[in-house]
């Protein structure tokens, strides 16, 4: 890979804050499977080259993670964000790979033949046109939840896994927890008799800023990409500020609020457990609606799930069955009967797919060309019920969908929101 203004390795751009366009950048060196005459399956002696597209927040853990792995070697990392690009690469210098090359340009990652895989941890709004590029590239995709912006932008990136044959693990990291395997197993199988609803405690966020102060684009920042396809607005700190608790996540433009936060991990969870994995809801109604006291979504057979009836309670999910309930939560779980948690599954129970890490399940199915946890289509049907439950709450109307369709029912303007219009110059990449 060649320097350009927009490619640089730490150690260079600490000694002289730039480099000089067409400066050569060398990658680590790496035995290729593919080099070895085997490219299905990754020989013993090869590592698998990683490139990181998006390093802030959530990143960091994967910057960390990835490269712990001795099946993994980090080729490369990009992001928009000059300052982040630095961090990333000094998160990889301190794990002992020093002068890995980065870039502010995702395609220098794509491109370069030494890359196997990448880790997209970019806002939601540019998932899906990051994970098509990539696998149409023969890239295999580690890819933050939820996995796309959009129903239709899912549609696609489900298609794509299909059309190019890549691996592809969506980031729904509680698929990958005991204490929600657990969970979903004993409801699934009956241990707290038929479900009749569930509550998901996801939180809330601020509304964003209603007068932004109008700022300079700060230097070694490509706003205009982190934009990439949706609408033009001058730049303000907080807009594109990476932070849990507000900054873009608080903005429909690049996310679903708090249905795409953590409810695109809750929900997911919810989707496990029902055994709705290739289905979902048939209606989302909004909080406030003819009197509804929180917003909520069922499913054909009446199963209703909650949003934050309890802001105080201790579990972010509550299962709550005919016979019994099961209460979960990251590195917690709770039943009632008390003793429930203790069940021994045996051949005779119906148990889902189990997975101890989820990035170690994704470097596995790697290696052994499997379905991860988290497909692509899975991954797809978790978002889709993260979109209709904000589309029904911009909307403060409920909505019918159609699961099998994949398709709203007689709204159209509801139905116009499954897809978003795209900024010219950041179409949907096609699929060929």
């Amino acid at each position: 890979m060649n320097t350009t203004p927009e490619s640089f390795s730490r150690r260079s751009f600490i000694k002289s804050a730039s480099l000089a366009a067409g400066a050569a950048v060398l990658a680590p060196q790496v035995i290729k499977a593919q080099t070895l005459g085997n490219g299905a399956k990754y020989a013993a002696n090869s590592r698998i080259g990683i490139g990181f597209i998006g390093t802030g927040l959530i990143a960091k853990g994967h910057l960390v993670s990835f490269p712990g792995m001795k099946e993994v070697q980090p080729i490369a990392v990009c992001d928009v964000k000059q300052e982040q690009l630095l961090k990333a690469q000094g998160i990889l210098a301190e794990a002992g790979y020093a002068d890995i090359p980065g870039s502010r340009r995702y395609e220098d990652i794509l491109s370069n033949p030494a890359v196997d895989v990448v880790c997209i941890a970019t806002p939601d709004h540019w998932h899906a046109a990051l994970a098509i590029e990539a696998m149409k590239a023969g890239k295999d995709v580690y890819v933050e939840k939820p996995l796309t912006l959009t129903i239709e932008e899912g549609k696609a990136v489900v298609k794509a896994q299909e059309k190019y044959g890549r691996v592809l693990q969506v980031g729904s990291q509680q698929r990958s927890s005991a204490h929600f395997r657990i969970a979903v197993n004993l409801v699934r199988n009956g241990m707290i008799g038929d479900v009749k609803e569930i509550h998901c405690r996801i939180g809330s966020f601020p509304q964003p800023p209603e007068r932004e102060e109008i700022e300079p684009v700060p230097d070694g920042f490509d706003y205009d990409r982190w934009l990439g396809p949706t609408p033009f607005f001058e730049y303000s700190k907080h807009r594109a500020l990476g932070n849990f608790r507000k900054g873009w996540r608080c903005y429909w433009e690049y996310g679903n609020r708090k249905h795409g936060d953590i409810g695109a991990h809750d929900y997911d969870i919810v989707q496990w457990a029902l055994g709705k994995d290739d289905s979902g809801p048939v209606e989302f109604v909004p909080k406030g609606f003819e009197g509804a006291r929180q917003h909520h979504f069922r499913y054909a057979d009446g199963v209703t799930v909650w949003r934050d009836t309890d802001p105080e309670a201790k579990h972010q999910i509550r299962f709550v069955g005919s016979t019994g309930e099961v209460q979960v939560s990251r590195g917690r779980i709770e039943s009632t009967p008390a003793d429930l948690i203790r069940h021994r599954f045996t051949d005779t129970d119906e148990t889902v797919y189990e997975s101890k890490s989820h990035r170690g399940n994704f470097i596995d199915c790697v290696q052994s060309r499997k379905v991860t946890v988290c497909p692509a289509a899975v991954g797809h049907r978790s978002g889709t019920v993260c979109q209709l439950a904000a589309i029904a709450e911009r909307l403060e109307r409920p909505l019918r969908w159609d699961p099998a369709a994949q398709q709203v029912v007689d709204d159209a303007e509801a139905a116009a929101m499954q897809d978003r219009p795209r900024r010219a110059g950041y179409e949907l990449p096609e699929i060929v």
